[in-house]
């Protein structure tokens, strides 16, 4: 099995990679298009340099990389939008395809703190809905499996049709050998942690410089919650 697992930036997403790697049947995979979406976009992201320095550039040879079956399964965490038009796509279509998603207010709140007045493009719902659309899949929300992790992580791999193994609820505490270059920069809670965080609280306050980029967002987020697993 290959699952690509579809997420925005700020959307515990590092949490379910590491909670996949905890299992014994999965390899794991750290956004392996990064470099290419940032040698091509010339994007103004931390690290940017070291990233393009670290990590493969060239799409098709990532693609490649991603067909590959792993021990014996594959868990690649992606971002929707590092996936350019021009990128190739195909490998996608034989893959497990999950759609993590978070409400917008709480994504824009996490990443303001790690880059400045992020913009819709940087948050990727419109390329989400715009994947779903063509891979189809399973959108899990991240409240959800936050509110029951155990709950919801079981329903996830029932409904893949893989079984459910307690490892994924606790692992320890550090970075892991398939963090990309760029974790220093992004994983400090992550590292931090042994198991997916509890319940998320009310919404934040989005400041007003940034609520034209919630807006947007909203429609495609409510889109794709609509059709979200449920424990």
């Amino acid at each position: 099995m290959r699952i690509a697992m579809w997420s925005g930036p700020r959307n515990l997403s590092t949490a379910m990679m590491y909670a996949f790697g905890a299992r014994q049947d999965f390899t794991v995979m750290d956004e392996p298009f990064y470099g290419a979406y940032l040698a091509v976009t010339g994007s103004d992201h931390p690290m940017k340099a070291e990233i393009i320095d670290a990590h493969e550039t060239d799409p098709e040879r990532i693609a490649e990389t991603c067909m590959q079956e792993g021990a014996p399964h594959t868990y690649m965490k992606h971002m929707p939008h590092h996936m350019l038009p021009d990128f190739p796509l195909g490998w996608a279509e034989d893959c497990v395809n999950i759609h993590l998603i978070r409400h917008p207010a709480r994504v824009i709140a996490s990443y303001a703190a790690k880059r400045e007045a992020p913009t819709l493009e940087d948050i990727g719902f419109v390329q989400q809905a715009a994947l779903y659309e063509r891979l189809g899949g399973i959108v899990i929300d991240s409240t959800d499996i936050r509110a029951n992790p155990g709950a919801m992580l079981r329903a996830l791999c029932n409904s893949v049709d893989l079984p459910f193994d307690p490892a994924m609820l606790e692992w320890p505490a550090g970075p892991r050998a398939e963090d990309g270059i760029w974790a220093k920069h992004w994983y400090n809670a992550v590292h931090k942690s042994t198991g997916i965080a509890g319940a998320e609280g009310p919404l934040p306050e989005v400041p007003e410089g940034l609520r034209p980029v919630l807006n947007a967002a909203l429609p495609h987020y409510s889109g794709l919650h609509r059709v979200r697993l449920s424990p």
